[in-house]
């Protein structure tokens, strides 16, 4: 090679390198735009403004759980004087709706679960740090039709979808959307 392609090459080839750098990897926890001083976060069961039971518990624990495998913050379930910072999160409305019907059995085959929250993270010194109130979460799942092998198929699904509302979230707060 000639020395002034050489030349060339070195002086694209070195600013490309530079620019990898800031490609968006982070060590765990490092990628968040919450304040410094915040290290524990408390997640108090949430609370439910439907009839449904039993959902405000797996959301609760699914976030609770992310936050802890994704972040270096101290996570807890009671909101005491020692948390930083407190995430409250109310049910607003849970739905199941039959998605497909089975003209043979005249049943419904598939439904779908819709769950509106409203989630706000507030600091202790009352801050709001991050704050949606109209976060919509869906899941479908297939019903047993045959009565002798019934198989109650809605908690799977309220358990996938906490999850994803989990991780969902816990993305939202950690890069301030």
């Amino acid at each position: 090679m000639r020395p002034s392609k050489v030349r060339l090459v070195a002086a694209l080839a070195v600013p490309a390198l530079f620019g990898f750098g800031g490609c968006g990897y982070h060590t765990l926890g490092a990628a968040t735009h919450l304040p410094p001083g915040i290290s524990t976060i408390a997640v108090p069961v949430f609370a439910t403004r439907t009839e449904a039971t039993g959902v405000e518990q797996a959301l609760t624990e699914a976030v609770i759980r992310e936050f802890a495998a994704r972040t270096r913050f101290r996570v807890t379930p009671v909101a005491g004087d020692d948390a930083d910072a407190v995430l409250h999160g109310t049910i607003l409305k849970q739905t199941t709706t039959p998605l497909t019907y089975n003209a043979a059995t005249q049943q419904s085959s598939s439904f779908i679960i819709t769950i509106v929250a409203s989630v706000t993270l507030t600091a202790r010194d009352g801050t709001i740090l991050y704050q949606n109130r109209n976060y919509v979460f869906r899941e479908q799942y297939q019903s047993t039709t045959n009565l002798p092998t019934f198989i109650q198929e809605d908690p799977a699904a309220i358990e996938r979808l906490s999850r994803e509302f989990a991780r969902q979230l816990v993305g939202d707060v950690l890069v301030g959307f």
